[in-house]
């Protein structure tokens, strides 16, 4: 990786001393990461339509939680915690923009290179990782293939993507499910996997939906028609009392998406059934691996980089705030040597925790720098401290002051905007100024740098309606809550650069950031 920033690079030349009994008897690794998922839209979560009946039998053949979150709901600096296992704030990647400032010593593809790991990237990519750090790279986007191997049927699908420019279509989409995104990465995952004979790999099969372009081809299409959805636990409506900052977001989403609100239903359907062809997909990957014999001996992670509101405030995509749609994310892991739990693990999880996790099934050293912890011994069922996973932190905005709608509106000037209808949700408008998120139990709190606290009970106010912040009656889990999250923002302190000499740096054999005394 060509990358100034990036402290220390060690190619995959030292991997290649891994003997082949050891290599045989690893755990392949895939992570299936989905884009802008929302996580309470699943059968297993009490969601009313099975939008992906095999990911939820596929999770209870597994552990998965019901408090997982991404460290920060934009692309970029999420997939980047993954890689890393290091808060945004570490990383220095807090917008989609900063790819090539990602800070850290070694990333999930460093060390699996160097563990004798064959290595791959298929889909959608959006961090700094190049070509050069895989064996096989196979990149996909929101506008279709990045290829020139593309027959002619592709492309004119993919240019049917990009006339959509990033925004939804409201009849099916052409070609069929074998032209969909998901389909053609399978066929490219497996045809890779089939090379590989003994060698353990780690896969990352990134997928770029159900992100917009919200479209579907036929059946999915029809499969959830909009009177058939549940209602949406809020509206337009709630925008004033959530903030100026939501009120200013649809008076934008308005411009930029003309009509939208009439159509909000459909697309609220088509993103459903995009749900439900990804779930196939999915199915066809893990179909597949048996079929190469290789399903035994795989470990599966699914999970999502961030969610999408899919209507709920009258919107849809993301920008404001740090709302449950939006940061909690769906995870499961399955495979050899994880408890299979039909119901979820109580834990609080990050996307910070997948690299260290996976740095313990490889049997390697968890890297210097690294701030998640690893859930082996969760997944595994064996003792770990509760503490240590009883809250969980996030963080949102790319620093600064806080720009208002006083500072201006021109938002072409900005970019948010072209002269044709779009918008660019994650703007200047949105993701200035710096907030941060903790979850514990049923209890979540949002603070931000202008002192603005949200306290919220989820179990009461799923949809984060009634600010609790300051009331008399909260007053004792406010001060807990508060005295949590400045425990997580000194924990994840970036260690780097860790002492040059005479001191010795101490770790937990985990990675858990919190003593038990």
């Amino acid at each position: 990786m060509n990358n100034p920033r990036v402290i220390t690079l060690l190619g995959s030349v030292a991997g290649l001393a891994a003997t082949a009994a050891a290599q045989q008897t690893r755990p392949n690794i895939i992570i299936v990461m989905t884009d802008q998922q929302r996580a309470d839209l699943l059968g297993r979560e009490g969601y009313p339509l099975e939008t992906m009946p095999f990911a939820d039998s596929l999770a209870r053949q597994g552990t998965w939680f019901d408090r997982a979150y991404t460290t920060a709901p934009a692309s970029t600096p999420a997939r980047t915690s993954m890689l890393t296992g290091r808060f945004t704030k570490a990383t220095h990647v807090k917008s989609n923009h900063n790819a090539v400032d990602a800070f850290f010593v070694k990333d999930m593809f460093d060390v699996a290179n160097e563990q004798g790991y064959a290595t791959a990237m298929v889909g959608k990519n959006h961090t700094y990782l190049t070509p050069q750090k895989t064996d096989y790279w196979s990149p996909f986007g929101h506008g279709g293939q990045n290829s020139q191997q593309k027959d002619s049927t592709e492309t004119a699908f993919d240019n049917y993507l990009g006339s959509l420019r990033m925004y939804a279509g409201y009849d099916p989409s052409p070609g069929g499910v074998e032209m969909q995104l998901p389909y053609r990465m399978v066929d490219d995952a497996l045809g890779w996997i089939s090379t590989l004979e003994d060698t353990p790999f780690l896969m990352w099969f990134s997928m770029p939906e159900p992100h917009n372009p919200y479209q579907a081809c036929e059946p999915y299409y029809s499969m959830f028609p909009p009177q058939s959805l549940p209602p949406k636990r809020s509206s337009a409506a709630d925008r004033e009392g959530k903030g100026p900052r939501y009120v200013h977001l649809g008076e934008m989403m308005a411009i930029g998406h003309p009509g939208y609100d009439e159509n909000l239903d459909r697309i609220r359907s088509v993103y459903h059934g995009m749900l439900r062809m990804i779930d196939d997909q999915l199915r066809r990957l893990v179909n597949g691996l048996g079929d190469e014999g290789k399903l035994d001996n795989t470990i599966i992670v699914y999970l999502s980089d961030h969610g999408d509101y899919v209507g709920e405030y009258g919107f849809i995509k993301k920008g404001v705030g740090m709302d449950e749609v939006l940061m909690r994310i769906p995870m499961q892991w399955t495979g050899p040597g994880i408890v299979a739990n039909a119901a979820p693990h109580d834990a609080h999880v990050s996307m910070v925790d997948i690299f260290p996790t996976v740095c313990e099934i490889m049997d390697a050293p968890i890297p210097a720098g690294v701030q998640g912890r690893s859930l082996w011994p969760l997944l595994t069922g064996r003792e770990y401290p509760r503490r240590e996973f009883s809250s969980v932190m996030a963080e949102q905005g790319y620093g600064g002051m806080v720009y208002t709608k006083e500072d201006g509106d021109d938002y072409k000037a900005e970019g948010a905007m072209s002269d044709r209808p779009g918008l660019d949700c994650l703007n200047t408008w949105t993701q200035s100024g710096s907030m941060r998120m903790l979850r514990s139990g049923e209890w979540k709190l949002v603070y931000d740098m202008d002192g603005n606290g949200y306290l919220y009970n989820l179990a009461e106010d799923p949809s984060e309606l009634r600010n609790l912040f300051g009331t008399e009656a909260c007053a004792a889990k406010q001060g807990e809550m508060v005295e949590t999250l400045l425990r997580w923002e000194i924990s994840t302190a970036d260690p780097l650069p860790l002492p040059r000499n005479r001191y010795r740096f101490k770790t937990n054999p985990h990675n858990y950031l919190f003593s038990e005394k």
